[in-house]
């Protein structure tokens, strides 16, 4: 380790031990990384330092309108945060500062404030309440946040759970006394970035802990700068030109990679949008000339029965890239994705614990139902539960290597985590013949039912073909007779009934899209499926609620 920059230690001292921790491969040449290394120095400092400061970075809307401001407006208020920060706030290298806030340019000034002041960034999707911060403020230690001031309500009742929680600002109000806005309006332009150790902590991404506990995931410096050298250039491959759109929070590392870390590395532009829906997306792409989108399937399945409908069309021709990840993206949503576009989806998988996506494929690579080849950079395979390495065609635990890994704060669930110097994800997956790593199920989500082992997307992929399907949950339900049943949560389109013939009809389709044996002997319709703040569905809240 390099001597770290942190005056308080407390990520350092909360790393996994040595021999917990996975293998990490820096085997590109461009991942050879220096020993000092800041995130902001690396994709904010250097455009205004090589003269391209006039570039814009960040666009957002205020009132309906659009605005921009250019790689020096973004430094130049960062600059500011970070003088707040330490003069005002009484930060010190190491503290952990607390974000919250939609997606807004302020929001992405604030979390490079907190990076140039030597701070980490612990990031919170906006919809989380007073007692859902607690657990994350309480084991990150949090002392400092900057927060939206339309959420300041649920940070105010978090404070009054964790008195640790001393000094916090907030921004994005009336920019009055005592605003953040107003504090920086005193502040200098200028501030000398801190110069921290490539493996000193950047950022602590919170899982969204909808099963448990939330576990809070380290990310270095050298981390993130990784993930921008590997998946963007050899897989999205952007442009400076590029305007970058999308759905997910800032909060959850697919955003803050996609939305904020790739498009800065490459001196390109982004859309921040606070509401970003399906409903939404379409007409902002449209708005914003954007073209490069990031969002979940499901948004892009309901962006893609939206246009089939649409009088008038919105005008995409501005885009050219669409990356899907988040949860697996089914074969049907693919294609009716490229029906509705032209576009071939970019699919992917990563996790909060990674960073970012690790296998992927390109548009020219692309195959439906299989997610990728192994991203330039990392190393991928598929092992049994012993830990051995199984030949093509077998189901097995997806494992991972590469320049980031599982690094849990202070997180016995390490152990589960990596195993044998591998990352293993929690998904089940086969290589096929081709190489292409194709997913099955969550490995908690397999279904075994008379003996039979059936993989629920598989399952929700046959029925998402039916046209009266919009979207769909497969669970594994208790039954005496089979141990479980295939149980299925269907949402209809509009202008279709649920109804007995319904099920069978649904049933039946199912039987000639895949073995027999795999299809829902229990079907029920809902008007909507439990998902996530990033849109993941909660298959859990299924199991539990069905």
């Amino acid at each position: 380790m390099a001597t770290s920059a942190h005056v308080d230690t407390f990520a350092r001292d909360h790393l996994p031990p040595p021999a917990a921790l996975p293998e990490f491969l820096f085997e590109l040449p461009e991942l050879q990384l220096p020993e000092r290394l800041n995130v902001a120095t690396e994709l904010l400092d250097r455009w205004v330092d090589q003269g391209q400061g006039g570039r814009t970075a960040v666009i957002g809307e205020r009132d309906g309108q659009p605005f921009a401001w250019t790689y020096a407006e973004l430094q130049q208020r960062a600059n500011r945060i970070a003088h707040v920060l330490v003069s005002h706030m009484g930060l010190v290298p190491g503290n952990r500062v607390l974000l919250r806030g939609a997606n807004t340019p302020m929001l992405a000034a604030c979390w490079f404030g907190v990076i140039k002041a030597g701070g980490i960034a612990v990031g919170t999707m906006p919809l989380l309440r007073e007692r859902e911060l607690q657990p994350i403020i309480d084991k990150a230690r949090i002392t400092h946040a900057l927060c939206d001031a339309r959420l300041a309500d649920a940070l105010r009742g978090a404070q009054g759970l964790c008195p640790q929680l001393a000094q916090v600002r907030f921004f994005n109000g009336d920019g009055g006394d005592g605003s953040l806005e107003a504090e920086m309006a005193a502040q200098p332009s200028s501030f000398a970035t801190v110069d921290t150790a490539a493996d000193d902590t950047a950022l602590i991404a919170f899982t969204s802990g909808t099963t448990g506990v939330p576990k809070g995931t380290m990310h270095f410096h050298r981390d993130v700068i990784a993930a921008c050298r590997c998946w963007p250039p050899h897989v999205l491959r952007p442009t400076p030109d590029d305007r970058f759109i999308g759905s997910p929070p800032l909060a959850f590392t697919f955003g803050l990679g996609g939305l904020l870390m790739f498009p800065l590395a490459i001196g390109a532009s982004t859309v921040l949008l606070e509401k970003v829906g399906p409903d939404a997306l379409l007409p902002a792409i449209e708005r914003h000339r954007a073209t490069v989108c990031f969002t979940a399937p499901t948004s892009y399945r309901a962006m893609a029965l939206a246009l089939a409908n649409a009088s008038p069309r919105p005008d995409l021709s501005s885009l050219r890239k669409c990356v899907s990840a988040g949860e697996a993206l089914p074969a049907p949503t693919r294609a009716l994705w490229k029906r509705a576009t032209g576009i071939e989806l970019i699919d992917g998988i990563g996790s909060t614990e990674l960073f970012h996506i690790f296998v992927s494929a390109d548009e020219a690579h692309a195959k439906p139902g299989a997610t990728g080849l192994p991203v330039p950079g990392y190393r991928a395979t598929v092992l049994d539960d012993q830990g051995r390495e199984l030949p093509r065609g077998q189901v097995g635990r997806l494992a991972i290597k590469g320049p980031t890994g599982c690094k849990y704060l202070a997180d016995e669930r390490q152990a589960n985590y990596v195993q044998g110097g591998w990352n293993l994800t929690g998904d089940a997956y086969l290589i096929d013949d081709d190489g292409q790593f194709v997913y099955q199920a969550r490995t908690d989500d397999m279904i075994i039912s008379g003996g039979y082992n059936i993989a629920g997307p598989e399952v929700e992929a046959a029925l998402l073909l039916h046209p009266a399907v919009a979207e769909c949950g497969v669970v594994g339900a208790a039954d005496e007779a089979r141990g479980q049943i295939v149980k299925a949560f269907v949402v209809l389109k509009p202008g279709h009934t649920g109804s007995d013939a319904l099920v069978k009809d649904l049933q039946d389709f199912c039987k000639q899209a895949i073995a027999p044996y795999k299809y829902p002997r229990a079907i029920e319709f809902r008007e909507a499926l439990p998902r996530t703040e990033t849109g993941k569905l909660q298959r859990f809240r299924l199991r539990t609620e069905g």
